[in-house]
């Protein structure tokens, strides 16, 4: 089984760096492992099976201002299983969406669930170069997925959670996640009456998860590579 490792989110870093300075990035240091999804193909009437090393996973990224606590600056990733070299690599560099998909989770789950309790969704726009040396990175690959038995079936810190409901004003099916740190982060209210939350579909999961600052990102690269990671649009005095 594949674990979120330093090398995974080193990768997200180098795709991001490579990407503003318009540059291919390293190969990525990590194996895929050894869990495979299996993509079946037929041809000529014969079966013919490919494997494929494949995880569903997350990129977080977080902002430090004024040598604060990091703040969300962007989550983004997949609960379908995806080849982890071209997931994180695709993830890392997909800034845009994330504004509708903050607010939508956060209104869903305070609204409908009312048990986590996340910051107001704020207006959030691309991630620019100059911002690199102040990101911390987070990969996440989950794992464990379960059905269950109700909506209160999961252990703060333990599980993410994916629920799966009908809104009754538009008769449509409606969906959100959260991974297992954020229960455990932003806060957790137990108390949940409301008829409608018992119509909730509730799917546990677990993961695994590195964290990495800009510096230790340096640093890794230093002393691997020999020297520093340049980034164009960047103040010198960042590095």
């Amino acid at each position: 089984m594949v674990s979120a490792n330093r090398e995974m989110v080193v990768y997200c870093f180098d795709t991001l760096v490579a990407h503003y300075n318009s540059e291919e990035a390293p190969p990525p240091a990590f194996d895929e492992g050894q869990q495979y999804g299996v993509l079946p193909l037929s041809l000529y009437n014969f079966n013919i099976y490919i494997y494929i090393y494949v995880f569903p996973l997350f990129v977080t990224w977080k902002k430090v201002i004024n040598d604060g606590e990091p703040r969300l600056r962007g989550c983004i990733g997949t609960l379908e299983a995806r080849c982890i070299i071209n997931g994180f690599r695709d993830y890392a560099l997909t800034r845009f969406g994330w504004v509708t998909f903050s607010i939508y989770l956060h209104f869903l789950f305070r609204v409908i669930l009312n048990h986590l309790l996340m910051p107001s969704g704020t207006a959030v726009s691309p991630i620019q170069a100059k911002e690199l040396p102040s990101l911390e990175c987070t990969v996440s690959i989950l794992t464990n997925y379960e059905t269950a038995r109700d909506y209160l079936d999961w252990e703060v810190g333990k599980h993410g959670i994916i629920i799966e409901f009908t809104d009754p004003n538009y008769n449509a099916t409606r969906s959100g996640t959260y991974l297992p740190e954020v229960a455990a982060h932003e806060g957790y209210n137990g108390t949940i009456t409301a008829q409608l939350r018992k119509h909730i579909q509730l799917t546990r999961y677990q993961s695994t998860l590195f964290t990495m600052n800009y510096s230790d990102y340096v640093a890794y690269v230093k002393t691997t590579r020999g020297a520093a990671p340049t980034i164009n649009g960047a103040k010198p005095g960042n590095y």
